[in-house]
């Protein structure tokens, strides 16, 4: 069994607004196979206690919005790995250095991930991107040539 569309939309939206907090490694393991009372874990990380909080409060704002709350948070006070329970999804926002020691990907490895790419991170419509980010340039188009003079343009 594999999580439900329902499920896999809600730890959508609360990764996207953890990443829109700048949240670092965010990443989305279904355990549904493994855990009856579950279906998915969103993982996310920031630097700093004030950083967890920000995200936390962004990923419920954007989850109220559509319809759900969490049953249960916790770890809110002391703000190092805040857990919020919304049934189908279980949201983990925690301290790099708790990420880094408990490694919940690691126990979780044998369930299938999510896919989630951070919407800041996709180039723009119609927009193509280099190896280095940049955006592609055609033949005979210098605009990002930096020996062309300010005049020349």
């Amino acid at each position: 069994m594999t999580a439900s569309a329902e499920a896999r939309e809600t730890a959508l939206i609360a990764a996207q607004a953890a990443a829109d907090k700048l949240a670092t490694d965010v990443s989305i393991v279904d355990v549904s196979d493994r855990l009856a009372i579950t279906d998915a874990f969103v993982l996310t990380s920031a630097p700093s206690e004030r950083q967890v909080q920000a995200i936390v409060d962004a990923v419920e704002e954007q989850l109220r919005e559509h319809g759900v709350k969490p049953v249960r948070r916790e770890g809110v006070a002391e703000g190092r790995w805040v857990l919020l329970d919304f049934v189908d999804v279980v949201v983990h926002v925690q301290h790099a250095e708790e990420r880094a020691y408990y490694a919940l990907e690691r126990l979780w490895k044998d369930c299938p991930v999510i896919p989630f790419t951070d919407a800041a991170a996709r180039p723009a419509d119609g927009a193509t991107t280099g190896a280095a980010g940049a955006p592609d340039t055609t033949p005979g188009d210098r605009s990002g040539d930096p020996e062309q003079g300010e005049s020349d343009r």
